[in-house]
């Protein structure tokens, strides 16, 4: 590992509390902010450190946020402030919350706690308000997250693994929601190496999907594929005619598709699989996210629409290995807050292994750490024993499992007006068929034990869940 991928960097969360007034409305309302940043260095308190912004703003009857991101500039005694950018969407609109703690050394506290603000749409002022760190009942959390993790370039991950062996397939997909519109967009980009050794192709497709808005007029998915066409290589990423998937950058142009994206990474990689399987292929297959969360802007045009992404919360995975399973199930579902689930369920094509109930491998990020802490506990458990447990159908299907004084239970559900039937085959010829939804709904309950099982968190995720079900 190269001095720059094990350089640190410093994460922590902070949760401020205060007021909102907004431009032309009558009194105050009530404002939270629950942040989690990231820097990639470790805090200089003499310089001037830069670091991402990812979390929820709520500001009572009008706003309500989980997916704001932003900026921080942390410089206590050279420029003696530290400023916070982040932007948020109220009502389709991007708006922009910008503040700073002006630091004085005659009123340390005060100065390091108090938050003044102004609200903007555009460049134009449209609120204003204060928050306050809470000393009594936030120093204690904020001083148990704050981590030095080390940093590790998610992007060399988006090279080619493929090196000419027959019988392969390697993917780059992407998945996105775009908070002004409730849709979700799916770019799926495929390396395929046939068993018979005949020449390599690449292939893929372009979706976007409706939003769960029961009110509002209901679209129907659209979609192109683009390929086959012989692989050309690429040594940053995956590359096509008119087709780009490299690091910070997505382009192509596919039958009435058009899309142009900027990728801005917003945490570290996570690995679904073990991380071993990941450098030596020994599995059937193996996926990684080279960030677990990412943010998207661009544009994207289909059949005389535009969809238009600000700040959209969303993901790249890769996969590479052999070819798809006999059955499979994935999630990835942007929790807020900077806390993320992924997970991957399948039954192998091996004989032996075809005979098994669905391998689970489950991650779950929240606060800078990821839990299960091996991913190997969901899969194998300890011998055998206690290993996650998967229901794989259609269009429902869930997860349960347990480690350690935690337990979670996840069920997913993929609409049928908002889901996609996609036919491809493996390498070897042989079809399979996936059902895709980037709207799709999903219950993650996670619990702890005290005594008795507690709900710990709960989220509900209408629209916003991005999964697949796929089958021969």
């Amino acid at each position: 590992m190269s001095g720059d991928d094990s350089a640190r960097g410093t994460a922590f969360t902070e949760t401020m509390l205060g007021c909102a007034r907004i431009d032309g409305a009558d009194g105050t309302r009530r404002a939270r902010l629950d942040l989690r940043v990231a820097a990639q260095h470790v805090l200089q308190p003499f310089g001037t450190t830069e670091a991402r912004l990812s979390g929820r703003i709520r500001i009572a009857g009008w706003a309500d946020d989980p997916y704001a991101t932003g900026e921080m500039e942390i410089s206590p005694l050279a420029r003696r402030r530290i400023r916070y950018r982040l932007a948020f969407t109220v009502q389709g609109r991007r708006l922009t919350l910008d503040g700073w703690k002006s630091v004085s050394l005659r009123r340390p506290v005060r100065s390091m706690t108090v938050l003044p603000y102004t609200l903007y749409d555009g460049e134009e002022r449209i609120g204003s308000g204060t928050l306050r760190f809470p000393l009594t009942t936030g120093l204690a959390p904020f001083l148990g997250s704050v981590r030095f993790p080390r940093r590790e370039d998610g992007s060399r991950h988006l090279a080619p693994r493929w090196r000419g062996e027959p019988g392969r397939t390697e993917v780059w997909y992407t998945t996105v929601t775009d908070p002004a519109t409730g849709r979700g967009l799916w770019l799926h980009h495929e390396l395929t190496a046939p068993t018979d050794g005949s020449p390599a192709f690449v292939h893929g497709w372009a979706a976007v999907f409706p939003a769960a808005d029961p009110d509002g007029p209901q679209g129907t998915v659209r979609h192109t594929r683009f390929g086959p066409e012989p692989w050309r290589g690429g040594e940053d990423g995956f590359r096509a005619d008119g087709i780009v998937a490299r690091p910070g950058h997505l382009e192509g142009a596919a039958g009435d598709f058009r899309w142009e994206l900027t990728e801005r990474p917003e945490d570290e990689p996570l690995f679904t699989f073990p991380r071993w399987s990941w450098r030596r292929p020994l599995l059937p297959a193996a996926q990684i996210l080279p960030a677990a969360r990412a943010s998207y802007d661009g544009t994207v045009t289909y059949g005389g629409e535009k969809l238009t992404l600000q700040g959209a919360p969303g993901a790249s995975a890769r996969i590479y290995g052999h070819g798809n399973a006999r059955r499979w199930a994935w999630l990835h579902a942007d929790l807020g807050n900077g806390e993320v689930l992924e997970i991957v369920a399948a039954v192998s094509t091996r004989p032996g292994l075809r005979r098994l109930p669905p391998l689970v491998f489950l991650r779950l990020r929240r606060g800078g750490r990821t839990w299960p802490r091996r991913a190997e506990r969901a899969a194998l458990g300890w011998l055998g024993l206690g290993r996650f447990r998967a229901a794989i159908g259609r269009p429902d299907w869930r997860v349960t499992g347990r480690a350690g004084l935690r337990r979670i239970r996840v069920e997913v559900s993929l609409p049928a007006e908002r889901t996609l039937r996609l036919d491809y085959a493996d390498p070897d010829g042989s079809p399979a068929v996936c059902r895709n939804s980037e709207t799709a709904d999903a219950v993650v309950r996670l619990e702890r034990w005290r005594g008795r099982w507690r709900t710990e968190e709960e989220w509900l995720l209408e629209g916003t869940a991005h999964t697949e079900v796929g089958e021969r």
